[in-house]
């Protein structure tokens, strides 16, 4: 998979993308990520990309010449999804995530200051996309929010594949409790059925306790 990212800070994305799993998920040539500076495609000879609004209003919105002539050379002849980052988007789950993994390329806009050109919707983005309901500086985290989703689910990344099945929001639920050593910690044990070696007894009271947790904090995900 190759990730191109269009952002007017691109120095933000260097400590995500060179560390830990994307890191190594990108020496391991699963993917590639690449980052632009969208002031490079402007056409304004002091590197500008926004402007005021039309009809008046606070801040500045970005303009939509630099956007579209980023995407259209960064596609080139390439099929690519570009999704663009903004609070009024439809809400990034962990199913978008999976479905997004599957993609060959994917192009992402970082939104800014009080949105975007509407005309960028409509020329380029097939996506519109928000992590939840408030509003953030800029749409970079977003941003490395979707790309950690979307790798950590590649094949080969994780390298335990299994480990994905059992994970929040992959049945419907929240994740079950996890225990490690020791047994004992200040007076705190763990569940007895965890020491008890029984496989299938260890399964039904981990899904029981996944429904349990999913019903008390997050109800409205129960399936």
């Amino acid at each position: 998979m190759r990730i191109d990212i269009i952002t007017i800070f691109p120095k933000m994305f260097d400590p995500i993308v060179n560390e830990s799993i994307l890191k190594r998920a990108q020496e391991k040539g699963l993917v590639e990520i690449r980052v632009h500076d969208l002031r490079d495609y402007t056409e304004e000879k002091h590197r500008k990309v926004d402007d005021r609004p039309f009809g008046g209003g606070p801040g500045m919105v970005l303009t939509p010449q630099p956007i579209v002539d980023a995407v259209k050379k960064i596609k080139g002849r390439r099929k690519c999804k570009v999704l663009l980052t903004c609070p009024g988007g439809k809400t990034f789950k962990q199913s978008q995530a999976k479905h997004l993994s599957n993609e060959k390329n994917l192009v992402i806009i970082c939104g800014h200051y009080e949105g975007i050109d509407e005309r960028v919707k409509d020329l380029v983005v097939d996506e519109c996309v928000s992590i939840g309901d408030y509003v953030l500086t800029g749409g970079e985290i977003p941003a490395m929010v979707m790309v950690d989703a979307v790798v950590r689910l590649i094949p080969g990344v994780l390298g335990k594949e299994e480990s994905l099945e059992a994970e929040s929001f992959e049945q419907g639920l929240l994740e079950y409790p996890q225990y490690t050593r020791p047994a004992n910690f200040r007076g705190k044990t763990i569940p007895d059925v965890l020491l008890s070696g029984n496989h299938e007894a260890i399964k039904k009271w981990r899904h029981q306790q996944a429904v349990a947790k999913t019903k008390k904090i997050r109800p409205d995900i129960i399936q």
